[in-house]
């Protein structure tokens, strides 16, 4: 029976086992150009050395106005690869695959002048107003996500993870809420997405698997629920997505009724509904830093993969912790040998 420790096999890449380091923001380039400091290399090199599997680059911006905050990563400019194809070599050289997380913050966009979104729909009354994107300008964007996905590709990521979740660009194409358009991106709501993902794997090696990290709930009044994110997962199924990481929220102010569990595991029926439904691998996401917690969700076959997210920053070395914890064998840095007891 698969457990965490087991490897794990997605189109042209194979995982040593099932921990992922998901993407976190770490609004850390200190000279706001996008390019990936120190810190940074610090950062997710270190995890790589803690036995995960997956490293996912934290949110990466198509444009400079499609930045959460002017301190994020970018990738809209050719002088943003070397410093991050620096890290991919590095965890590479420690056992870690490394994906990278493309996207825009479109009316999330903090720094940003005059944000842009589908609709202009502000976020909550403390935030600006976006300026609603023509669709020329749409069509655009989806030419900036495209050159992102090349310029990660040569930056030697071996996966690439698309940002459609936690109320950025295309979840706001995706919503009925964000999204009040008359033009064929109105009419067909994954018609956005689904153009960014055809646009990803134009450039993609034919065996680099494309993740897409959803939203499967919206908590916000009338936001879609877990039968409306299986349709729209199965179109970009269709388009072309190899795998989702599943979460939820993110698309406006929670509603008094809506408000998420705050359990161990609470979104992990999302992505057992959205692997079922679809026959497809997902990631789980969600407080399950405990490693036999961890560990059940792929003994049960909830999800093919975790994703460890704080318990990651609170511990570089979960990953060879949770080994120990669960007496599996892993690889343990001779360095680090004599830090952990003998299964």
């Amino acid at each position: 029976m698969d457990h965490l420790f087991t490897p794990f096999q997605l189109k042209g890449i194979k995982l040593k086992n099932r921990v992922v380091m998901p993407p976190m923001c770490q609004y850390s380039v200190t000279n706001k150009d996008g390019i990936a400091t120190d810190w940074h290399f610090m950062h997710y090199v270190s995890r790589a050395i803690g036995g995960a599997s997956l490293i996912i680059i934290e949110m990466t911006d198509v444009d400079p106005d499609g930045r959460i905050t002017d301190y994020d990563l970018g990738l809209w400019s050719d002088e943003q690869i070397p410093q991050l194809k620096r890290i991919v070599d590095a965890c590479h050289q420690y056992g870690a695959k490394v994906g990278i997380q493309i996207a825009h913050a479109g009316r999330k966009a903090e720094d940003a002048e005059i944000p842009v979104a589908p609709s202009a729909i502000p976020f909550d009354a403390n935030s600006k107003t976006p300026r609603a994107l023509s669709t020329e300008e749409v069509k655009e964007m989806v030419e900036k996500f495209r050159m992102a996905v090349r310029r990660a590709v040569q930056a030697g990521v071996d996966v690439i993870e698309l940002h459609g979740a936690h109320g950025y660009l295309i979840h706001q194409f995706q919503s009925h809420i964000t999204n009040q358009r008359t033009d064929e991106y109105g009419k067909e709501l994954t018609k956005f997405g689904k153009d960014v993902i055809q646009a990803a794997k134009s450039e993609m090696p034919e065996d680099m698997p494309l993740i897409m990290r959803i939203s499967a709930r919206e908590y916000v009044d009338g936001g879609y629920g877990i039968n409306e994110s299986i349709e729209f997962s199965r179109e970009y199924q269709k388009a072309g997505v190899d795998m989702f990481h599943v979460s939820a929220g993110g698309e406006g102010p929670i509603a008094a009724d809506g408000r998420p569990g705050t359990h161990v595991a609470y979104q992990v029926p999302l992505a057992r509904a959205i692997k079922q439904a679809l026959n497809i691998p997902v990631i789980a996401v969600g407080r399950l830093d405990e490693p036999s917690l961890a560990n059940s969700v792929i003994g049960n076959e909830d999800a093919d993969l975790v994703a460890v997210g704080r318990g990651m920053l609170r511990n570089p070395y979960w990953t060879l912790e949770a080994a120990t914890v669960l007496h599996k064998e892993t690889g343990i840095p001779r360095q680090y040998d004599r830090g952990f007891p003998k299964n």
